[in-house]
């Protein structure tokens, strides 16, 4: 159900404020303070009760729903664990205007990291499929001040129409248009454009930056955007989610034989940058 409540409503106060200001300091590379934190995490959401919790993380204002979504949970209490190197990445080759397609938007995480820094003239598509969490995704958008982020309610995959999305009742951000995880969830019928579709529709004359995180169709979403796109569409760089083990190609020589070459890679994400 759509909250509507004003910004601030849900403060966090005390020892759920508490387990959040500890959790938030614990340095990013400490695996005993990642311990530490999953077990102060579970304390406090014990103790919400169902309730969000209204935060500033990453830059941004954001309603945090921590049962369901993994990306809600990291970011409400760790927020430094939360794709460093890759949010690194992006903040050191990204300029002020740029053009950033968030594609599996979940709760606009990323888009807002972008927007915290890209300044008025930047162009952010947030694009999620999930009615419920694009409620959540909207909400958030309109608690910043930036007013460069636009949400997107679709899915994006190989064709156009109107597709089935297998909600992942555990996780929400791993919910797929391919049959992955448990899938004990709902089955829901989602609008799905293309790539190609998308940019043209929305009259994108160019695309500095693109994250990919559609749990394992990013290879057959990538093949005919790059075969029909014209040059000056490709995207400097792209985040992709590693699906190595769930794509049908081999996307990293995909990419290479359109220019991209590695520029990173982690646990969750591999990172290329198309060399001019």
């Amino acid at each position: 159900m759509h909250d509507s409540q004003p910004y601030g409503t849900y403060a966090p106060t005390g020892l759920v404020a508490a387990i959040a200001r500890r959790t938030a300091r614990i340095p990013a590379g400490s695996w005993s303070g990642r311990r530490l934190a999953m077990l102060l995490r579970r304390i406090a959401i014990s103790l919400m009760r169902g309730r969000p919790l209204d935060v500033e993380r990453l830059g941004a204002r954001m309603r945090l729903h921590p049962y369901n979504n993994n990306c809600e949970k990291k970011v409400l209490f760790t927020p430094q664990f939360f794709d460093p190197q890759e949010r690194a990445v992006l903040r050191a080759r990204l300029a002020p205007g740029c053009v950033f397609l968030d594609i599996g938007a979940n709760i606009g995480a990323y888009a807002l990291f972008v927007a915290s820094f890209a300044g008025p003239h930047a162009r952010i598509l947030a694009v999620e499929p999930q009615p419920d969490v694009f409620d959540r995704l909207t909400y958030n958008i309109a608690q910043n001040p930036f007013h460069t982020v636009k949400a997107v309610a679709c899915a994006v995959a190989d064709k156009a129409g109107a597709l089935t999305l297998f909600i992942d009742p555990r996780n929400r951000g791993e919910s797929s248009l391919k049959i992955v995880g448990t899938n004990e969830g709902a089955q829901i019928k989602v609008p799905a454009v293309t790539l190609m579709d998308l940019v043209r529709g929305e009259d994108l004359t160019r695309i500095d930056a693109i994250k990919l995180d559609v749990e394992g169709s990013e290879d057959l979403i990538l093949e005919p955007f790059l075969r029909e796109a014209p040059a000056e569409l490709l995207p400097r760089l792209m985040l992709v989610e590693n699906g190595t083990d769930q794509w049908q190609l081999d996307l990293p020589k995909l990419l290479e034989g359109h220019g991209y070459r590695e520029v990173a890679r982690t646990r969750l994400n591999l990172m290329f940058e198309r060399v001019d």
